[in-house]
């Protein structure tokens, strides 16, 4: 199997793809709004040509390059939302946008994307079976963006998905790849804690809402340490805790709220029920009340191992082999999960951080950026992967999947 294209064609497309991410990253649009940033898209591809373009959603597309002979449909996703977030870079490019910012690297995915749909649509005749690529809209909002695709039926002809997502925190020119679970599964609860207020003085005539609230926050870290599998990894965080308005009024009630992270299904279904046992056993104990609401985000991303052993091996040929890492799993959470429970595929991370550049503030952050050198390296390794997929006879023995 040869590979038309060079590491040189692959260089050419870097600074066109350093100008899309730019403008991409001066004009951003929140979760379920990227009606420019779509368009902006759309216009590109049209100008590039070749591709069937659709769109499934109002502010996604989706284009699809079919070559001269039947094969594999192989699809590589990237999201294009933004974070409601106010930039404080300085750069010539900050966003136009206030209060809106492409913190995440966003903007260098749907780059890149595009720089590959360019590459191939410039290799159409060669191509065996279909390139699907995938501008995904609101990933950073659940119900999220993937999930209605796959409703779209998106991937309903899809042999294999890849994506991959710029990483702040391993240096460019690395790329990290995890096996099996790989990112968590993001949920979010609510509680209310319906007490009974009261003058600050006469604290034994409440049912003191924010102590007891105390106690539901405190006793919640039991669920983690002491009632679910310490080689199961959970995270249960309290981000909210809200009651009360004079310091000299016990309220009727407090709010709280958090996030709990996991990577196991199992342990995931488990966790709302050990919640509300202890939430009902200390509001009970002090004669209050409580409402107790959870609600299921994006499922924990389970890369496929057969296509993340393929996408590792052919990261090392475009960046030598000391410069692939395995890395841990993260507990942040992504909906490209939803692609991976309806078909194999893989989730990689390349290398965006640069302390010498100063480029190491985490995703985000006010001050988020990427450097622009990792455009080169996710382009060739999403390029030279989904190629190989694409033209790698079943008897070679590459996976066992297609």
């Amino acid at each position: 199997m040869e590979i038309p294209f060079t590491e040189r064609d692959v260089e050419a497309l870097q600074q066109e793809a350093v100008a899309w991410r730019r403008h991409l990253h001066q004009y951003p649009e929140l979760s379920f709004q990227e009606r420019e940033t779509s368009q902006y898209i759309v216009d590109t591809l049209q100008a590039i040509g070749g591709m069937e373009l659709s769109r499934p959603t109002p502010t996604s597309v989706v284009a699809r390059l079919v070559g001269d002979r039947p094969g594999r449909v192989v699809a590589l996703r990237a999201d294009i939302d933004a974070l409601p977030i106010q930039e404080e870079n300085d750069f010539a490019f900050t966003s136009k946008q206030a209060g809106v910012m492409h913190a995440c690297g966003h903007d260098g995915h749907t780059a890149m994307l595009l720089a590959v749909a360019k590459l191939f649509a410039a290799y159409r005749e060669a191509i065996v079976g279909e390139v699907l690529f995938i501008f995904q809209h609101a990933e950073e909002l659940p119900p999220g963006g993937a999930e209605e695709l796959v409703e779209a039926g998106v991937l309903d002809d899809v042999d294999v998905v890849i994506g991959t997502h710029l990483w702040a925190s391993l240096d460019v020119g690395k790329v990290g790849v995890i096996h099996g679970p790989a990112m968590a599964a993001a949920d979010r609860f609510e509680i209310t804690v319906q007490g009974q207020g009261g003058h600050a003085a006469g604290p034994h005539n409440t049912i003191d809402s924010i102590a007891i609230g105390a106690q539901v926050v405190s006793n919640l870290q039991h669920v983690v340490s002491r009632n679910t599998d310490p080689l199961n990894p959970v995270v249960l965080s309290v981000t909210k805790f809200v009651g009360g308005n004079s310091f000299n009024i016990i309220p009727g009630t407090v709010q709280i709220a958090g996030t709990v992270r996991t990577l196991d299904n199992d342990v995931r279904e488990q966790v709302p029920t050990l919640m509300e046992r202890v939430i009902k056993g200390i509001t009970e104990a002090h004669g209050a009340g409580y409402d107790f609401t959870y609600d299921r985000g994006y499922r924990p991303l389970i890369n496929q191992h057969d296509v993340t052993r393929f996408v590792e091996e052919t990261a090392k040929e475009v960046m030598g082999a000391d410069n692939v890492e395995r890395l841990r799993p993260s507990m942040g959470g992504e909906d490209f999960s939803a692609y991976l429970q309806r078909v194999p595929g893989t989730y990689f991370f390349t290398g965006a951080g640069n302390s010498e550049k100063g480029i190491s503030y985490p995703h985000h952050h006010p001050r988020f950026t990427i450097d622009e050198d990792a455009l080169l390296y996710g382009i060739h390794i999403l390029a030279r992967s989904a190629w190989k997929l694409l033209h790698t006879e079943k008897n070679e023995n590459v996976f066992a999947i297609l």
